[in-house]
């Protein structure tokens, strides 16, 4: 009976020793990226350690397929990758439930928000900087009114 028992321990920790083999490492921390994935990562190299691993893959990936994007492409990705780096972590929380919160909205709300946006896309500048109200509505979280007594 002891046998068997450690006939049993002895497969389970092979397996447990196998799955540990192949088990993925992680995402590197940024001293251990190479030096192309150095080069275009370059604008987020200030967080990147803090970053989740899960979101470190997500930029790999990302950094992967650099090179064969057109060379616009390339500077909308590395504009948008410093936009992202600069902001704060609430305003990166509140981007991604705002994302959250537009992928779960009905198709029909997305597509008249999409409308809007294109509306608004097609103003000039100084069209934009003179019609606040045609800026893209976002809800406003306002405290309630104070009554007489306050």
């Amino acid at each position: 009976m002891a046998a068997a028992r450690l006939a049993i321990l002895i497969v389970a920790l092979a397996f447990a020793g196998v799955a540990a083999a192949v088990a993925p490492i992680g995402a590197p921390r940024w001293h251990e990226l190479s030096p192309a994935q150095r080069e275009v990562l370059a604008p987020l190299s200030e967080s990147w350690n803090e970053m989740s691993e899960e979101r470190r893959q997500k930029w790999i990936g990302i950094a992967g397929r650099y090179h064969r994007l057109t060379p616009e492409e390339q500077i909308r990705i590395r504009a948008r990758m410093k936009s992202w780096a600069d902001l704060t972590p609430e305003e990166r929380q509140r981007a991604r439930d705002q994302y959250r919160a537009l992928r779960n909205a009905p198709p029909e709300q997305r597509e008249a928000m999409r409308e809007q946006w294109l509306r608004y896309r097609s103003l000039t500048p100084e069209e934009r900087r003179l019609r606040p109200e045609a800026r893209p509505q976002r809800p406003v979280s306002r405290p309630p009114p104070r009554g007489p007594s306050e």
